[in-house]
């Protein structure tokens, strides 16, 4: 393996990577902006009330977004399986 293959499968991992955890990540920081928001202009200044909506809304994007998330992941492992031979021989 010469180090364009190891580079390239690095540069596929993290994008896959990437891709997978952005959708939850993405809701988390929307509802902490929004939590956030509204407690500046509630001028309540509690730092657990932003956890528990931030929970919630993160699993139901993980429910909703799980089928694709498994789907991006097994194709993934499988393109990676089929090429260790390939790699390996240096073709």
């Amino acid at each position: 393996m010469d180090s364009q293959a190891a580079v390239d499968l690095a540069r596929e991992a993290l994008a896959t990577t990437m891709l997978v955890g952005a959708p939850i990540l993405s809701v988390g920081i929307a509802v902490g902006l929004v939590i956030s928001l509204i407690q500046a202009l509630t001028q309540i200044q509690d730092q657990t009330i932003s956890f528990v909506p931030k929970i919630v809304t993160m699993m139901l994007v993980l429910t909703v977004c799980l089928p694709w998330l498994l789907h991006r992941l097994t194709t993934y492992t499988e393109n990676l399986f089929t090429s260790i031979p390939l790699r390996l021989l240096g073709g």
